[in-house]
């Protein structure tokens, strides 16, 4: 058996109070590692940090939208003093579109889907760098999408912000990759997650999606997701970087 190398480590999970977050969190307390759970909701935040204190673990929490700069800071600073590090870090935070095609995509749809999965993720990301440089290692994991590997898996906000993370993960994979640094992301398929989707009333986007809707097979439990997210974490994945996983029951073979 390969040691998961996450005995004693500190990992920071984004949207870890539901859904593949909470199941990532509590996924590596159970490997050891003292985790910062980071959640808009304050409620589900310290709900998962109390199963992860009740398992024997060790859990902080902060809450806020992680698209502002200073709650970024906040999780930072708080992983470094009361975690003592960042090791890990598990951008899964995120927010579905309303399926809407280009032409029907709203400024504030379209601001808000690249705000929360996009720039939200790069400002972590770019505030816990210097922490990991500073140790010499690292392991940053990002929850992608089947939509960020085809055009036909969601609305056009949501597709673009999440091929736009791939690239963010390539990115910084490549430029980090001789400092111990690496970078890789999960793409999960159907989910069973509370993220809701409220189609927009225009039939264009729903109306050509419904078409590849066969395609998606059998639902993943978040579960699975983290088992992935855990793994790209840890030194069982010690060469892997620049890696987008699909996580999808073979959605993006068909």
């Amino acid at each position: 058996m390969i040691d998961s190398g996450l005995q004693g480590k500190n990992a920071i999970v984004t949207g870890g109070g539901a859904g593949i977050g909470r199941a990532t969190a509590l996924r590596l307390a159970a490997e050891g590692a003292r985790v910062l759970i980071a959640d808009l909701n304050a409620e589900t935040a310290e709900s998962a940090a109390e199963e992860v204190r009740s398992a024997g673990g060790t859990a902080e929490t902060v809450t806020g939208d992680l698209s502002r700069q200073e709650v970024v800071d906040r999780v930072a600073d708080t992983a470094a003093e009361r975690l003592g590090g960042i090791d890990v870090l598990v951008n899964n935070a995120g927010i579905m579109d309303d399926l809407s095609a280009t032409a029907d995509v709203g400024d504030a749809v379209w601001e808000r889907l690249i705000r929360i999965n996009l720039t939200a993720p790069f400002l972590l990301t770019r505030a816990v760098l210097p922490h990991m440089l500073g140790r010499g290692s690292g392991s940053i994991v990002f929850t992608a999408s089947e939509a960020s590997l085809r055009g036909s898996a969601a609305g056009t906000a949501y597709t673009a912000a999440k091929h736009g993370v791939v690239g963010l993960v390539k990115s910084t994979a490549i430029m980090y990759r001789d400092h111990g640094i690496r970078v890789n992301a999960v793409a999960p398929g159907g989910t069973a997650t509370s993220i809701s989707v409220e189609a927009a009333q225009s039939p264009a986007g729903p109306t050509v999606l419904g078409n590849y809707a066969g395609n998606i097979g059998r639902v993943a439990d978040p579960a699975e997701l983290a088992s992935a997210i855990v793994f790209l974490a840890s030194d069982a994945a010690s060469n892997i970087s620049g890696a987008v996983l699909p996580v999808d029951n073979g959605w993006s073979a068909v």
